[in-house]
């Protein structure tokens, strides 16, 4: 009798995880990541220039935290309906109709201040403006990334988006500053108008998949109830939407509200020495975003989250202490480093944490976290006219550290949180 044939022997290869940096070998990842990051030059050159002139024709920080206050009204009142039309329309239709609003908006409003370049209505008219479409393009792009993206490749594709953003405010507040000078503050509106008919053309050239409505039968107010029950519902999700109120509240208001009064005050500069400090800010957060794709699936995101946070909270410490225009620059790139990592991680973790099917409703309601930022910011300019920018810097930075410290004794779903647990349960789980 002839034996049978011996099969040949099953080998299982191990699972190897995607490089750090594969995904930008997708095209259409690569020109959303351009696009991005072309968005937020238009941003940050926008927002030296309106905290220049509010505090410069002023003189006042209260003025200054009542500019990022209209601006944030927009997200308040908007960014639940922004995810409702997240879930709704296609995703194309949404960034080119935002981004057409800005461009439109931008090229107006330099005109505006060409004509009259010592009035302050119109600055915050813009700003409650430009916060309408921010208000829908922050969540809508946090949305897209995972739509582009096979999940294993998310937490690098983040990390790259954030990294381009640090970029962007390194860059863009140099040339903000230096555009006043050489152009005039309208100047830097034209130039905002050109970014964003820039980011237009990158737009077109992406492969989104099929949009499909997500929403469920009983209209908006339902299906904002729905996500809202998701993020009380799920203790992860829950945990890290909290987290995302440290950034905005005790941190973003020393990064957005007080710098020209560092500038102008304590180091006794004009609109370079504020470029300057902005971007020490931005270039700690592009070593940060690097340092962060480069983590890869690192196991232990919860723990890099709580000791960047911490570390983020010393260096500003150390800003707030120092006289050193050079000491204050090197503090502010070791906060923009750690920053970094605390909101690429954060940000990454809660996405994972949403099912696809309540993404753009879930955002929106995340991102109202950024309607926060007003009341920081308001207290940081109030503060910094009563007791000093040193002082208000100390106050909000010692509180931040304080909250890295509890949530580490004693919220273990932070503390004890895996990576793998994001890979392997966020996605399967629907709403």
């Amino acid at each position: 009798m002839t034996p049978l044939p011996i099969p040949p022997a099953v080998t299982t290869a191990p699972v190897r995880a995607p490089g750090n940096f594969a995904v930008l070998r997708q095209r259409s990842f690569a020109w959303f990541l351009a696009g991005t990051t072309l968005s937020n030059a238009g941003q940050w050159i926008q927002q030296v220039t309106l905290s220049w002139l509010v505090y410069d024709l002023t003189g006042s920080g209260a003025m200054l935290g009542s500019l990022n206050l209209v601006r944030s009204l927009a997200t308040l009142g908007l960014a639940p309906l922004a995810g409702l039309a997240i879930d709704r329309f296609p995703r194309r239709w949404l960034m080119l109709s935002t981004n057409s609003w800005l461009f439109t908006l931008s090229f107006l409003f330099g005109f505006v201040l060409y004509f009259n370049p010592t009035l302050i209505w119109p600055l915050f008219v813009f700003s409650f403006l430009g916060g309408v479409a921010q208000a829908v393009d922050m969540p809508l792009r946090q949305t897209v990334v995972f739509a582009l993206v096979a999940r294993a490749h998310a937490p690098s594709a983040v990390a790259l988006v954030q990294t381009g953003w640090a970029v962007m405010r390194s860059i863009g507040p140099a040339l903000g500053g230096f555009l006043i000078l050489w152009v005039g503050p309208q100047g830097n509106f034209f130039v905002q108008a050109g970014a964003y008919a820039l980011v237009a053309l990158t737009i077109l050239k992406l492969n989104l998949p099929a949009d499909r409505s997500t929403l469920t039968p009983g209209g908006a107010r339902g299906n904002l109830i729905e996500g809202l029950r998701y993020v009380i519902a799920e203790p992860t999700t829950r945990a890290f939407v909290l987290m995302g109120w440290v950034l905005p509240l005790f941190i973003i208001p020393t990064f957005s509200a007080l710098p020209p009064i560092y500038a102008k005050d304590v180091f006794g500069g004009g609109p370079e020495i504020l470029g300057a400090l902005l971007s020490a800010v931005g270039i700690g957060g592009i070593g940060g975003g690097f340092v962060t794709a480069a983590l890869g699936r690192f196991e232990r995101c919860g723990l890099i989250q709580l000791g960047a946070l911490l570390l983020l909270s010393f260096a500003l410490i150390g800003f707030a202490l120092t006289a050193h225009l050079w000491l204050a620059l090197l503090c502010l790139a070791a906060s923009g480093f750690f920053e970094m990592i605390y909101l690429t991680t954060n940000q990454t973790l809660l996405q994972l944490s949403i099912p696809d099917a309540l993404r753009g409703r879930v955002t929106g309601i995340v991102s109202l976290n950024m309607g926060l930022m007003p009341i920081g910011a308001l207290f940081a300019g109030v503060g910094a006219d009563l007791f000093g920018p040193q002082l208000v810097t100390l106050l909000l930075s010692g509180g931040a550290a304080l909250i890295a410290v509890a949530v580490y004794l004693f919220s273990p779903v932070v503390r004890e949180y895996r990576l793998s647990a994001a890979m392997g349960e966020g996605g399967d789980r629907k709403g």
